[in-house]
């Protein structure tokens, strides 16, 4: 069992290299590294023994563990124990609904896939201090992900992935932005259960082209062509 953490990349995030043969622990904490930490304390705090964070977990220096990990991200979401969330942008007291980590691509992904998860603010509190070993058990959390994101809360819940009812899950993404314009629709890949090749560089257009194509080639709605993605 392992837990995966999902949150918004800042500065000075560490990568593989920097993690490789070294305790989290042992290694001088400043930035991305002091988040990583205190996501692994909190995992070991729920009684898990194996943590896994996108900065430092795949070697993005290989185009094909990249690759591999693009077309693998929503399983491993799924697969996992829990997934802890990290909101640096809500303090205590605040409504989880403003934070910037709802309007990123990847994170819609790291919403939907995980059955178990647990929300922490700023200084990694417990959301709203509710000890309760899954968030999305919690009634109240869900009316707020309804609100935040408009999405129903059978899919929060229970959702599947595929090209069933297309247009929806278009429109859950069309407010989110990426860093990597390409990456609106690689964001995308899990949620549909797709697998296309990742070309960075192809830019976004081309990029939502291919993955509309195989949406339509998969379920023969053509309906979706009418929806616009907003790239970042």
């Amino acid at each position: 069992q392992f837990v995966t953490f999902s949150h918004r990349w800042g500065t000075g995030e560490p990568l593989l290299r920097d993690v490789e043969g070294h305790s989290v622990y042992d290694i001088s904490a400043n930035g991305g590294l002091e988040k990583l930490k205190a996501f692994c304390l909190r995992a070991c705090e729920q009684g898990y023994l194996w943590a896994w964070s996108d900065t430092c977990c795949i070697d993005k220096d290989s185009s094909a563990e990249l690759q591999e990990a693009i077309g693998s991200m929503f399983t491993w979401y799924r697969r996992s124990a829990l997934t802890i969330v990290h909101l640096p942008d809500i303090p205590n007291t605040g409504s989880f609904g403003r934070s910037e980590w709802f309007r990123r691509g990847w994170t819609l992904q790291e919403l939907l896939a995980p059955q178990t998860m647990l929300f922490y603010t700023k200084d990694w509190s417990l959301y709203r201090n509710l000890m309760g070993p899954n968030h999305k058990t919690d009634a109240s959390v869900i009316e707020e992900l309804e609100k935040a994101t408009g999405i129903e809360s059978r899919f929060l819940t229970h959702f599947s992935p595929g090209t069933d009812d297309a247009r929806s899950r278009l429109r859950w993404a069309s407010s989110r932005c990426t860093t990597r314009p390409e990456d609106v629709a690689y964001s995308l890949f899990g949620i549909f259960d797709v697998h296309l090749p990742v070309i960075y560089g192809e830019g976004a257009e081309k990029a939502l082209g291919r993955l509309l194509a195989e949406i339509i080639s998969q379920s023969g709605d053509v309906s979706v062509l009418d929806w616009v993605g907003e790239a970042s």
